[in-house]
């Protein structure tokens, strides 16, 4: 696993790694430029974003989640134990649904009694992370991808199920339909992408940026 200090490193043996061997990549690497992943540590923080901005759009869910920071002002985030200990009512005041406040309130009760360990969250491997994050209602397979990828800088996630990712790979690989979790799979296989499968996916979402070539 990669710490801080040797991460861009790691991108830039990643991106010589696609380049060599996946021509269409190595266009989008050319046109993009470095891989502008990064890792943090504002686990809690992001994983109760990810539940604020599902099924909404990138402006929708911004004005919500900084409406829920507003709660809690002047601290900077709130602790779980704040979150819990927050109505229902106030959650619902800054435009969360009864579902994702029930979501929010799960993942903060579960971090506060120690169900989530997130402060050894990036010694465990991809599965278990998996494993532990799907135990809070509303996080799925799919939410927890993004965060190994954007969060802990996990370097060789492949979001199969993503649909940015299905419809790049259709476009650039000349597919008649959006493929399914199988045949992305044996496109990363033949073009070589594993160990770098999250870098790979950046480039992807980076192509849909482009028009149709």
């Amino acid at each position: 696993m990669k710490n801080s200090s040797t991460f861009p490193e790691a991108l830039r043996a990643a991106e010589k790694h696609i380049s060599r061997r996946d021509p269409v990549l190595r266009h989008y690497i050319k046109l993009h430029g470095e891989c502008r992943l990064q890792m943090h540590t504002r686990h809690f923080q992001t994983l109760v974003n990810s539940i604020v901005s599902q099924q909404l759009s990138t402006k929708a869910a911004d004005t919500i989640f900084q409406r829920f920071v507003g709660l809690y002002a002047p601290a900077k985030f709130p602790k779980p134990a704040e979150i819990v200990a927050t109505s229902d009512e106030a959650l619902r005041s800054v435009g969360l649904s009864g579902q994702k406040l029930s979501y929010i309130k799960d993942l903060a009760a579960k971090v506060d009694d120690g169900t989530i360990h997130l402060k050894r969250i990036s010694q465990m491997s991809d599965d278990e992370i998996i494993a532990e994050l799907t135990q809070v209602k509303g996080i799925g397979v799919w939410t927890v991808q993004m965060f190994l990828i954007f969060s802990l800088g996990r370097l060789n996630v492949l979001p199969v199920g993503d649909l940015g990712i299905r419809m790049a790979i259709q476009r650039l690989y000349s597919l008649d339909e959006l493929p399914k979790a199988a045949q992305i799979e044996a496109i990363a296989e033949q073009n070589k992408w594993h160990p770098y499968c999250s870098v790979a996916s950046w480039y992807l979402w980076r192509s849909l940026e482009n028009k149709a070539m």
